[in-house]
């Protein structure tokens, strides 16, 4: 009976060992992973600087996600992400489809530019996601071949987020409001992780319009006037100038 002890000791042991050298070795899995489909994803330069997961109890890191803007817009950034936690059902990830209990994205920071005839670089980056994707329909170029791996979010929280507004080559730096999406894909039973790219973007445009709005209206002719004027060309005045940029600027 203590033979039989101390041999079962020994492999949970082993087992502690090999389910703390799978969280060691599968962060610079996950990193490679998101630096080599990332770009083929979005059309953009994205970087990862390190990824950390526990097995056992499904909580998982990643820290210095960059996602770069797309060509033809001025900035090199559209989102940067220090730090974002993630915890799994840890059986799911044994599955096609992985269980997420939540998301939480601290202090992420955005950099929203709208052109004068139209569009965002964010809208930009949507587009590309959806067509270099298929709208979600098929893999990425060099993801692994076979079923795609699906996910089911059950709550996705953001907070403290900042959005640089580029306006009339002047940044403004504006607050967003927390945003808490839930049951990502769960009726769906998993979508794939463009998609839940996709389905969380949109959400966070629809925060950055009127947040932009509100900031362009509170600064008003007098920080950007002249900047202002020089872009519309307008000669009526430093309000009606940027009454006409801003109008422009939110697609009005």
């Amino acid at each position: 009976m203590k033979l039989l002890l101390k041999i079962a000791a020994v492999l949970v042991l082993l087992g502690l060992i090999a389910v703390v050298a799978v969280g060691f070795f599968i962060g610079p899995i996950i990193v490679k992973a998101v630096n080599t489909i990332g770009p083929r994803v979005t059309g953009t330069a994205v970087t990862l600087d390190a990824a950390k997961l526990a097995p056992l109890s499904g909580g998982g890191t990643l820290a210095g996600l960059f996602v770069g803007n797309p060509q033809g817009w001025a900035g090199d950034r559209a989102l940067y992400i220090g730090e974002l936690r993630a915890s799994v059902r840890p059986l799911s990830l044994l599955g096609d489809c992985i269980e997420v209990n939540e998301v939480f994205v601290d202090g992420p920071e955005f950099v929203f530019e709208k052109s004068l005839t139209g569009g965002s670089n964010i809208e930009s980056l949507l587009k590309q996601i959806e067509a270099n994707t298929g709208g979600g329909t098929r893999p990425p170029e060099g993801a692994p071949a076979g079923k795609p791996l699906k996910f089911s979010v059950k709550s996705f929280r953001l907070q403290n987020a900042k959005m640089t507004l580029m306006v009339a080559g002047q940044a403004l730096s504006v607050p967003l409001p927390p945003l808490t999406i839930t049951d990502l894909g769960v009726a769906e039973g998993g979508i794939t992780a463009d998609q839940v790219a996709g389905k969380v973007l949109r959400q966070v445009l629809a925060q950055m319009i009127p947040a932009a709005a509100e900031a362009l209206k509170n600064v008003g002719a007098g920080a950007l006037g002249g900047a202002v004027d020089g872009v519309s060309g307008a000669a009526k005045g430093a309000g009606d100038a940027a009454k006409g940029v801003f109008n422009k600027l939110l697609g009005k």
